[in-house]
């Protein structure tokens, strides 16, 4: 049987049959046998999703792959062969739904295999389906990034937390907390230094919080005195929840600064209150949008804007927080809700999803000002792509508390600002919904709504267009023949040899042929780049595919992660590091650009690494002294 090696078609409504695959000639073999290497992070920081991830992964490599997995039948390469779909397998199953963060790259690397004849398959589909329809868009429309409870935004990146950047914060009951003493959170254990003003203190329950009651109208809770630039504060996130508060109160938020030490109307931002049905709920006030929100911050008073009394609230926590959400979300989100239409075939999910793609497409457009600058631009405070480290002509290091905060993937490096990444990411989510747009016009029986949120086709992919023509030329270095990570706020560009970077920009069709043939050139040592610390072979030098970067990195970085030099080359991800599920990308640009003949060349490396590690033993769970102490726990 000869399967096809591409998604679905778009008016299939049942799935190819991705049981086998033959490949006849040698330009076949590569697309077939590299639907997709793994989208794990194999050379990580230690979190306990890893070791989760590579429990499931040691699982899986103890039982055998099961006979209807998909083989690959290439006369010749049986061994070869069988290799790459115990690789498959052994990724395949931990690849469930997880954050936002692998929307882009986990539904095409775990649901390719599908049958409609194999149980476990279809619950897979099933959990993409209702993973992608669960993810939570806000009323502006940023996709929520669904990673657990940190101490900063709630719908982004657990970290930076407010204690590693200079903020505030009240925590009265730490229970399901995961951050505790050794980043500097405590609970909270009296009221000593808050005022009220017609509410009355009820005790502190270190299992729910600080229980309060209002006991007249206009109620208000006034914390001690602190400091904090309000630059590392962009938001006070509120976790509480209350019985006796009407959805028709106005609860707002007022500050003083040194500068203005008096509380003020003026300086006054309302929001939503909970109510009863809401449970404990977390509340995030914008307060970088105030004009005043500037200086050092002193004082925050919290009115309730109750309008009778009786209202009993339970206080969980009270913090400054840091803007960590992605910009890469939406286009995350987008990618990964065509990669499941394109496999199943499944209509009811799109017409259940394309108005929230839609909005989400909207949000990334008019937030990133992306059709006025071509480029996705990150207006969010500590997103400019500057570093959160700067080292003087005299070898001293300043940190910048609460700048370079992450944007993707890789957590500790800036990026933002005019971001290369997150746009090419962004060009290929208008594409994608370019395509989709035209087939829902060309489908008119499968019944998809309209109203004031679809695109036209034909001015997305020409937007498409001209952000590849713009962002192409801005973010390609003509020195190195390659692109860099982002140009930050100050004007600078940031170019430590990003393989990932580079890689994904062909794979995405981002790059120009010949920008591609240089990166390749580079990438296989047919030039090397003055200055870079790895030239040559030793790009390879984890062999399973190309290191992270090319050039030592050792200031541009997130605030929080301010020692970076303490760790050798080569000893984390982004610094020399590598990545196993990024080689697909690399496999993929040599196949667009030198041929099928160089990415099997490549593949058959990856599946020489694999079988020595196999016959090793296989992954090992691990851990380091310097990675426990790591920002992430």
């Amino acid at each position: 049987m000869i399967a096809s090696h591409q998604p679905g078609c778009y008016g299939a409504a049942g799935l190819i049959d991705r049981r086998v695959f033959v490949c006849r000639s040698p330009n076949r073999k590569i697309h077939c046998a590299l639907h997709r290497l793994a989208g794990k992070r194999m050379v990580p920081r230690a979190s306990s999703l890893l070791t989760v991830l590579l429990l499931l992964i040691r699982v899986a490599a103890a039982a055998p792959v099961p006979e209807d997995f998909p083989r690959f039948l290439v006369p010749g390469h049986e061994q070869d062969m069988e290799t790459l779909r115990e690789l498959f397998w052994l990724h395949y199953v931990p690849a469930r739904p997880l954050s936002t963060l692998w929307d882009g790259w986990l539904p095409m690397a775990s649901l390719w295999p599908a049958t409609e004849a194999n149980v476990a398959d279809q619950a897979n589909r099933q959990r993409w389906r209702a993973a992608l329809l669960a993810r939570k868009i806000d009323a502006e429309g940023y996709v929520s990034t669904h990673q657990h409870r940190g101490l900063a935004h709630n719908d982004g990146w657990p970290f930076p937390l407010w204690s590693q950047v200079g903020g505030r914060g009240w925590h009265f009951s730490l229970a399901g907390q995961p951050y505790g003493p050794q980043f500097n959170i405590h609970q909270t254990g009296n009221t000593d230094g808050w005022e009220f003003h017609g509410a009355a203190d009820r005790g502190i329950d270190p299992a729910q919080g600080w229980n309060l009651e209002l006991t007249a109208a206009d109620a208000s809770i006034t914390t001690p005195e602190f400091n904090a630039n309000s630059y590392v504060a962009p938001f006070i996130r509120i976790g509480w929840q209350a019985a006796g508060l009407s959805v028709s109160d106005q609860p707002s938020l007022e500050w003083t600064t040194a500068e203005q030490p008096e509380f003020s109307r003026e300086r006054r931002v309302f929001f939503s209150p909970p109510t009863e049905a809401d449970g404990m709920t977390f509340t995030h006030v914008p307060l970088y949008r105030h004009p005043q929100w500037q200086g050092t911050l002193t004082r925050l008073r919290l009115n309730f804007g109750n309008a009778k009394p009786g209202a009993k609230l339970t206080l969980k926590s009270f913090i400054t927080a840091v803007d960590s959400r992605h910009n890469i979300n939406n286009s995350f989100f987008i990618q990964g809700s065509s990669d499941y239409f394109r496999w199943s075939g499944d209509i009811g999910f799109l017409r259940e999803n394309i108005q929230r793609m839609r909005m989400a497409l909207r949000y990334a457009m008019n937030e990133f000002r992306t059709r006025e600058n071509l480029c996705v631009t990150t207006p969010w405070v500590g997103h400019d792509g500057t570093s959160g480290l700067v080292i003087g002509t005299d070898g001293k290091k300043t940190v910048r508390h609460g700048r370079g905060i992450g944007n993707n993937y890789w957590d500790l490096l800036p990026f933002g600002g005019k971001d290369c990444l997150a746009t090419i990411y962004y060009f290929d989510a208008v594409r994608r919904m370019a395509e989709l747009e035209r087939q829902i016009a060309a489908h008119p029986q499968w019944n998809i709504p309209g109203g004031p949120l679809p695109f036209d086709a034909e001015d997305l992919a020409g937007h498409a267009q001209e952000v590849k023509d713009h962002a192409g030329r801005l973010f390609w270095n003509a020195t190195t023949g390659r692109f860099v990570a982002a140009v930050d706020g100050e004007g600078a560009v940031h170019d430590y040899g990003f393989t990932f970077v580079n890689c994904e920009a062909i794979y995405y069709d981002f790059a120009t042929e010949e920008q591609a043939r240089s990166i390749l050139d580079w990438l296989c040592g047919r030039r090397t780049i003055a200055g870079d610390t790895s030239q040559g072979e030793d790009i390879y030098h984890w062999r399973f595919g190309p290191r992270s970067t090319t050039l030592r990195n050792v200031e541009y970085y997130t605030s929080v992660w301010s020692n970076p030099e303490s760790i050798p080359w080569g000893g984390q991800v982004q610094d020399g590091g590598a990545v196993l599920g990024f080689s697909y990308h690399d496999l993929m640009a040599r196949l667009k650009t030198t041929g099928a003949d160089d990415a099997w060349q490549r593949l058959k490396a990856v599946l020489a690494w694999f079988r020595e590690v196999q016959h090793a033993g296989g992954y090992r769970a691990y851990s380091s002294a310097v990675d426990s102490a790591a920002v992430v726990p």
